[in-house]
Order: structure tokens, then sequence, then C-alpha cells
């Protein structure tokens, strides 16, 4: 067992480098990857130990980007692309949706993209407009795309080879405000399904779902609820496409409630679906609606009121707390 404990930003650049020692055709493309090592130091020294043919300093393009990823992963790369801020992957969104998603079913299944797009995302950080977005869902509507998020350091080394490792593309939402946050990694673990979700912390009462940053948040909010005499199970999605909707459904109907909980905003998001699938499957053991715990429906604020803004501890105990008096 090689355990150790280590940032999930850490974790990533010990994953990102193992892809590139274990096959060639792994390449790292992006704004200021390479001699900078990205602007949270995810890709540091990866330049330096492989040379600019692999870990490639692009310019300020994301369609550019993303599209000459696309032509190299035909020719036989596994390029692993770097969208700066979560914000800054729209102009990369055609090439994305009409091309990387497509083209599996385009050609019948003969042309494989094994492209990988890391997108950090998420608040917290007190940064300025446009670093602080979460798209995810409007990836995650996308059919031909793969949608993950890890929520901790373990996490966040497996399943960034995994999506390397995967025929499919796959957007690698990184949730930037837990990049230092320290975990224990075993490198030599063998890991469970990119898409298969975790329980996080067992209980009885009620089940939290979240998947990247807000893991954290839920399991403080368990922390809380125990105190209380409540015992919140935490599930850990991992993926938002596609969703474990049967870890979902077996939580639930030992919990028999469901809270949901994302940055992003409550109106059509993740949240949604899972509300509605989980409705639809779980109907005779549920004892209280599914409820959804997000952003608000407006734009991301400035800085100094993200905190108002995003889901946090009260929150997610308030919606417990209503789910519960049912």
């Amino acid at each position: 067992m090689a355990s150790t404990k280590m940032p999930m930003a850490k974790a990533l650049n010990e994953s990102l480098r193992k892809a590139l020692e274990n096959d060639p055709k792994v390449l790292i493309m992006g704004e200021d990857v390479g001699k900078l090592g990205g602007v949270f130091r995810i890709t540091d020294g990866l330049q330096k130990d492989f040379g600019e043919g692999r870990v490639i300093d692009t310019p300020l393009a994301e369609s550019g980007i993303v599209g000459t990823a696309i032509g190299m992963a035909l020719r036989g790369y596994r390029p692993v692309v770097e969208i700066q801020f979560d914000g800054f992957v729209f102009p990369a969104y055609d090439q994305i949706v009409t091309q990387l998603a497509k083209m599996h079913a385009r050609a019948l299944g003969k042309v494989k993209l094994p492209v990988v797009v890391r997108i950090p995302y998420g608040g917290g950080i007190g940064a300025v407009e446009h670093h602080s977005e979460s798209p995810e869902a409007l990836f995650a509507h996308v059919a031909g795309l793969k949608c993950v998020s890890p929520s901790n350091a373990s996490d966040a080394y497996w399943m960034m080879q995994q999506a390397i490792a995967s025929d499919d593309p796959v957007i690698f939402f990184e949730p930037k405000r837990r990049y230092w946050d320290k975990g224990e990694v075993d490198t030599e673990a063998i890991p469970g399904p990119l898409h298969r979700a975790a329980v996080a912390r067992e209980g009885t009462d009620l089940t939290l779902a979240a998947y990247g940053p807000m893991v954290k948040t839920c399991l403080e909010a368990a922390a809380a609820a125990e105190e209380e005499g409540r015992s919140l199970e935490v599930l850990d999605l991992r993926s938002m496409s596609p969703v474990d909707f049967d870890a979902i459904q077996a939580s639930v109907e030992r919990t028999r409630r469901l809270v949901v909980v994302h940055e992003a905003p409550v109106f059509l998001g993740t949240g949604s679906e899972i509300a509605a699938r989980i409705t639809e499957r779980c109907f005779y053991h549920l004892e209280a609606p599914v409820l959804r715990v997000g952003g608000f429906h407006s734009p991301y604020p400035p800085a100094r009121l993200e905190d108002e803004y995003l889901p946090n501890l009260d929150r997610v105990l308030d919606a417990v707390d209503r789910a519960l008096a049912y």
C-alpha cells in the first residue's frame, strides 16, 4: 500500500504525471499549462519533465484548443485539455457539443474521441466575474459527453486516469475551492468504476446526495445533524452523466428521504433530473418530496456576496428540517 496524504491539486498533478508516463499518446494542452504550470499549478513541472511537445502552451483561444484536440484525437492521441476557468469554456461550447459529443454517433461508432476537458469550476475563492460558474448541467444534457467531478484527493487521482483512459469524451469538473483540501491517496489501490456513486457517510433518516464541492458541505451538515440525534447518509454522486440512479435509489429505499445539493442554480439543474427520476423510482418509499438545495437563478454575484449565494451548512440543514417535518 502506497498511501500518502496530499491536497487535491497535488493528486491531480500526480495523476496527470502518471498518465503521461504510461502512455506516450497522452498530451496536455491549455493556456499557461506549461512554463507556468497552470494558474492553480495543477500541471506544475510537467512540461519540464515531458517536454513542450507533450505539455503544450496554447494561444488564448478555447475554441481552437478544443478543435485542435479533436483533430489530434482523430490521429490517435489522447489530449487532456485545460479550460483555465469555468466561465471561459463557452467559446469552445460549439466545438464540444457539436463536434466532440457527436462524432462517435456520426461515424456509426467507428470513430472514438478520447478527449478530456478539464474545467476548474464553482465558487468560494473570491474570484471576479466569469471565474466561479457551475455549468455542469449544460454539458450533462448533451448526449455523447460524460461529466464527472471528484470531491476528494483520492477520487481526483483515480478518476482523472480513468477519464483519460476512456474512449469517450469526458468533461472533468474540478472543484477549485477544494484544490487545497488534503486527503489520503493510495496510488496502488484498485479504483471502482468511474461513474459509480459512493457512500461517503452512512445514515438512516435522510440521504444527502451531492458531488464535487458540496460533498464536504454535506458531510459537515451530517456531523451537525448528528448532534441533534439525526442520522444523515451522504452520497457522493461523482458523476453527473451518467448518474448512478441505482445507488441513489438504494440509499433512498433505506432512508426514505432525499435532499440533492449542488452549487449550480436549482432551476433546471442536475438535481431536477435526480428529483424527477427518484420520485418515479421510489414513489412508494418516499415519506417526503425530494428537495433541492443550490444556487439562485441569477448571475454569479461579486465576490463580496458569494457567501450569500453559495449553499452552506444552514441552507442544507434547513432543507433537512423541512424534509423530516413531513
